[in-house]
């Protein structure tokens, strides 16, 4: 495992937000036209063209890197280092004019996300986060904030509507037990909790571009994020993700969601 993530890739995943910023500028707010994709969620030009940037901008300097990315797909799956993309995340926000939504860039080594970026392109706000470094906001440190009690604690999820079965009633019971329930923010809600506004974030069905940049934020700003068992989260987590601010009360939730 890396100690620490070399200056080069962390410039290059600035590059890569900076490429995919104006293009989101561009269509934020206006009548771009939307698909449906086979799992029924939004996509637009935006997402693409995004997407499709940051692709070229990768394979013309480090063509010997992987990528995934959310919108086109999977190319050298098998190298060392994977850049792991998701032009917005949060789709559905993006497209109702909402600024709360975010690019999300990852560098994977061997499995192990050692740079995570989240880039919210309306608000001029990025998170960073890298491997044997502090989170920081902006370019200054940040960190998340001390609950040590599930009662005191205020929760997000970006929509009730992604629990379903047991994840339903496990979810409800962690709800009724937190003094604050919100919704909304996808990414965004994760850079809200590096900087110490939100408590406690709970979520299903993620996939691997939705997540691996959200890890060294959320490590490198003092917060803990795990599956709903407490197990590091990897490509082949199943999508249920708990992130927390203070580990006293991640432990509290694990319990209530583990039944």
């Amino acid at each position: 495992m890396p100690i620490t993530c070399p200056q080069e890739f962390i410039n290059f995943a600035g590059l890569l937000a900076d490429t995919a910023g104006p293009i989101l500028r561009r269509h934020f707010r206006t009548q771009v036209l939307v698909e449906r994709k086979s799992d029924q969620t939004p996509v637009s030009i935006a997402d693409r063209d995004a997407e499709k940037s940051m692709r070229k901008m990768i394979s013309e300097t480090y063509p010997g890197h992987g990528i995934l990315g959310e919108e086109h797909g999977i190319e050298g799956i098998e190298k060392e280092y994977i850049w792991v993309l998701d032009p917005i995340d949060g789709t559905a926000a993006y497209l109702a004019g909402k600024p709360q939504f975010g690019t999300l860039i990852a560098l994977v080594h061997r499995e192990e996300p050692i740079i995570g970026m989240i880039d919210q392109p309306i608000l001029g706000e990025r998170w960073l986060g890298a491997v044997g470094r502090s989170t920081t906001f902006n370019g200054a440190k940040t960190a998340t904030r001390r609950c040590s009690k599930l009662e005191k604690a205020n929760l997000n999820t970006t929509s009730p509507d992604m629990f379903e079965g047991q994840n339903s009633d496990e979810f409800s019971k962690l709800s009724e037990r937190v003094a604050m329930t919100m919704y909304g923010g996808d990414c965004y809600a994760y850079g809200l909790l590096a900087s110490g506004h939100i408590d406690l974030i709970v979520e299903a069905d993620l996939k691997p571009y939705d997540f691996c940049a959200l890890i060294p934020i959320i490590n490198g700003a003092g917060g803990s994020i795990t599956d709903w068992q407490g197990h590091s989260l990897n490509m082949n987590s199943d999508g249920r993700v708990v992130a927390s601010g203070d580990a006293a009360i991640l432990a509290q939730a694990i319990e209530v969601l583990s039944g």
